[in-house]
């Protein structure tokens, strides 16, 4: 009795299975033939290199120099005072 019992799952299954694939072919014939889209490739973006041009160094004046001179003094100064 166990085997008929199986067996006739079996056979529910198989049928289920049949039903469903014939309705599944039944929707596609009425959707009609597959028409594909056309893939559009999309233009590669080239990253122009911007060229850097490099700043000369500008040499300072006398009178530049001797600011930054003062400066560094100070700075000293006020640091052997503080030790």
């Amino acid at each position: 009795m166990l085997k008929a019992r199986r067996q006739g799952q079996k056979n529910k299954k198989l049928l289920d299975g049949a039903v469903k694939r014939e309705k599944r072919l039944q929707k596609q014939a009425l959707a009609g033939p597959v028409v594909k889209k056309e893939k559009v490739k999309k233009e590669k973006v080239v990253k122009e290199k911007v060229k850097i041009e490099k700043v000369k160094k500008v040499k300072l004046t006398k009178e530049e120099l001797g600011k930054q001179d003062a400066k560094k003094a100070k700075a000293e100064a006020g640091k052997k005072g503080a030790a």
